[in-house]
Formats: C-alpha cells, structure tokens, sequence
C-alpha cells in the first residue's frame, strides 16, 4: 500500500470517469468516487451516494474521478448525512440540471431545499424509496458527532438524521453502511453482497476492532473500501484509514475491493 511522506496511505491513481460508466452495460457496477462517496451502475439506473466532486474545504490527496460538468445523467443522488465530505452542496447543486431526484433524511433534504433550491425528498429512518426497479431502505447510524462540540449547540442533532442506505437491485444487495458507530442491528441484516466499507479508527465511525467485527459478521460479502486515502489531513484519523489492516483481520481476505476513485468492480 503507498504511503506519502506524511505516513498516509494513499488512494491508487484516479481513473477518469466517461460517459461509458453511466451506460447499461448489462451488469451491475459499483464505483468508489473517493472519499465516502459512491455510485452504483445497475443494468442502467444511476445512482450516486455522497458524491463529493467538487468544492471541498480540506486539501486532497487524489483527483476528482469526473467533473459535475461530465455527468451525463443520474437517477438519484442518496445524501447520508450533513457532513460537508458527504453532503457536498456544490457537487449537488451543480448535478440539478442532469439529476432526476434527491433523496436524505427529512433535515438534510430541508437543507437542500434552504441552500441549493433542489426538491429534497425527505425520509425517516426505516423508509423505502424506489428509483426505477430498484429499492432503497434507510438504515440506521451513530454519528451525531454534533452534540459533543459547543460550537454546534444551536441545535439538537438527532439520529434520524444519519443514515445509510440498503440497496436491492432485482439481482443484487449493496449496503452502504454510512459514517457510524457499531450499532447492534448492523450485525443483523440480510447479507449484501457488497458493503460500502468505512473502516476508520475514530470515536465516531466504527473504530478498527468494530469494523473487524462487521466485516466478518458477513463473511462472504465484497467490502468495498471507502473514506480512507483522499484527505491531506494526516492528524485526522477519521480519514486515515489503511486497508492493510483490514486485509490482515477478515476472514476471507480475498473479498476486499482496494479500487482507485473512479474504478468500476463489478458486482459477480
């Protein structure tokens, strides 16, 4: 795994994104965009999790996989929570003209309604949402980080507002787990065949032991590393992650999906 000289270990060369990926290839793909953000490709249907393209407020370890100015059409955008590396307003303000729909909690899809002018479809923890064959559960997340920095008291953060999102596609199960603590009902799902995995060792993500643990509750899962490798922020361990340690602690090492931002992996 590359390391900088800042001892990061750093995301593989970004593969530039084209129109291709956005067409029905006749499978199911998922993509990484760096950070924590996601797509997924099935049979046509485009779907973007926490997509950050653009505007972010940190410096960056990697290229951007695709301009907003390059994407041809998404299906929907799925917003997990506030936080500006995964609510990125640019990026889905500047998507609107090629965007069907947007889809968040019910506070965050208020936002985007406040600061971006976008219709921001809200949903509670526990809803389902379909966007073409495809449906799409909101799961449960610990990530109210909010509550423990004065500077955020103006309000109370409360877990509805945190999510993840449990994809089923005709044929496929993808789960993107979101930012959060180990929560008891995430060792009880029905098992995906892909998760979105952040693993990074910070008080309010999993924490490297619980993303052990996670990973090997479903043992025969693809975990699709995600929120490592991107940020030039070596004293934050919330974007410091290195696979290594996942690849030396799950069962069945082989399952785990190092992509670059912008890399297809095809679901099997």
């Amino acid at each position: 795994m590359l390391k900088n000289e800042k001892g990061q270990a750093v995301a593989p060369k970004t593969v530039t994104m084209t129109k291709k990926d956005f067409e029905d290839q006749g499978n199911t793909r998922v993509y990484w965009l760096g950070g924590g953000g996601a797509m997924i490709n099935d049979h046509g249907t485009v779907i973007m999790i926490d997509p950050l393209l653009e505007g972010f407020d940190m410096p960056l370890l990697i290229d951007m996989p695709i301009d907003v100015k390059d994407v041809p059409h998404v299906d929907a955008i799925l917003v997990s929570h506030v936080d500006n590396d995964h609510y990125s307003r640019p990026t889905c303000r500047d998507l609107k003209d090629v965007c069907k729909e947007y889809h968040s909690s019910y506070y965050v899809a208020s936002l985007m309604k406040e600061e971006c002018g976008l219709d921001g479809i809200g949903h509670d923890i526990g809803d389902h949402l379909q966007i073409n064959d495809i449906d799409v559960e909101l799961t449960p997340a610990d990530h109210a980080w909010q509550n423990q920095v004065a500077k955020y008291n103006y309000r109370i953060w409360e877990d509805r507002e945190y999510c993840g999102f449990y994809v089923k596609t005709p044929t496929k199960k993808i789960w993107y787990v979101g930012d959060s603590k180990l929560l008891n009902c995430q060792l009880h799902m029905d098992p995906p065949d892909v998760m979105f995995f952040d693993f990074a060792d910070n008080p309010v993500h999993i924490g490297l032991e619980n993303a052990y643990k996670l990973a090997n509750t479903y043992p025969n899962t693809k975990l699709v590393l995600i929120h490592w490798g991107s940020v030039d922020a070596p004293e934050a361990s919330a974007f410091n992650g290195n696979p290594q340690d996942i690849l030396a602690n799950v069962v069945n090492p082989e399952r785990v999906v190092i992509l670059a931002p912008g890399e297809e992996y095809v679901v099997d």
